[in-house]
């Protein structure tokens, strides 16, 4: 997630009062995206496998650190 301005190439949702833009090959492949606020930040989910990610925060080259 990055601070953006809208191009030809996205679309855009107006959700509540927010505005997101995606790219749209990237909504084309992940189809639908939830975007969820906790006390952490950020946290944003699909359908899309990405492979990997993170088991566990005490692991050598964890996403954690």
């Amino acid at each position: 997630m990055a601070l953006d301005e809208l191009k030809d190439t996205d679309v855009a949702y107006d959700i509540d009062g927010f505005k997101y833009i995606v790219d749209k090959d990237f909504i084309e492949k992940t189809q639908a995206i939830k975007i969820d606020f906790n006390h952490f930040g950020f946290k944003v989910t699909s359908g899309m496998d990405l492979g990997g990610g993170c088991s566990s925060c005490t692991t050598t080259g964890s996403c954690c650190s």
